[in-house]
């Protein structure tokens, strides 16, 4: 398997992963919530998360590794001062899933193919388009008519004045407003041929 780099403080990030053999990884409702509640355990105090996208088969996210002085360990009294791993914490959520759906419908075995995998996202036409290409995932897989009907994203997160632990003021911002934001997927829904080649995951 490709060594992947590591993911560092400050930066941004596309990182994704699937099931393995492309096997389903959620298979009722209540699995969607399962992994988000963990994502929010493991992940949401060390990353600041702008979307995701949970698909059957395969999940999204665009995340920014939080910054050196967050990624303190507090807990543990003999690891004071050594900086948190978020590659372990990502590592943590799959297993964590894994074992609960293991249990749950009695099966044995990795559910993930590989850890997540990861591209670095350097410009604000990427970042817009990531977002983008991210919600509009389901409609690509033909899962759904409307991407934006699909309840497992955080297309209308976004949108909402909800309380959220996503970044939703800092996407608007870099969209401009959220008549933008709307407008940026809808008019980009026609055009996703020329975007996907650009965005599109490695192998994992």
């Amino acid at each position: 398997m490709q060594k992947l780099a590591a993911l560092e403080s400050g930066k941004y990030y596309h990182i994704y992963t699937r099931g393995n053999n492309k096997e389903t990884l959620f298979r009722h409702p209540d699995n969607y919530h399962l992994f988000l509640q963990l994502y929010r355990k493991y992940i949401v105090p060390f990353a600041d998360t702008f979307s995701y996208c949970l698909l059957p088969n395969h999940v999204h996210f665009l995340i920014r590794v939080k910054e050196k002085d967050v990624l303190m360990w507090h807990e543990v009294k003999e690891d004071s001062g050594k900086l948190v791993s978020v590659e372990r914490q990502l590592a943590h959520l799959l297993n964590s899933y894994t074992k609960t759906i293991n249990h749950k419908y009695e099966r044995i075995g990795k559910l993930f193919q590989h850890r997540f995998g990861r591209k670095e996202v350097t410009s604000e036409a990427y970042f817009n388009r990531l977002i983008y290409y991210i919600h509009f995932n389901p409609q690509h897989h033909s899962l759904i008519e409307d991407f934006s009907d699909w309840p497992y994203s955080s297309y209308h997160s976004l949108l909402s004045k909800s309380k959220t632990a996503l970044q939703r003021e800092e996407v608007l911002e870099w969209f401009g407003s959220r008549d933008w934001y709307k407008k940026f997927h809808e008019e980009n829904a026609a055009d996703f041929a020329s975007i996907a080649p650009l965005i599109e995951e490695d192998e994992i």
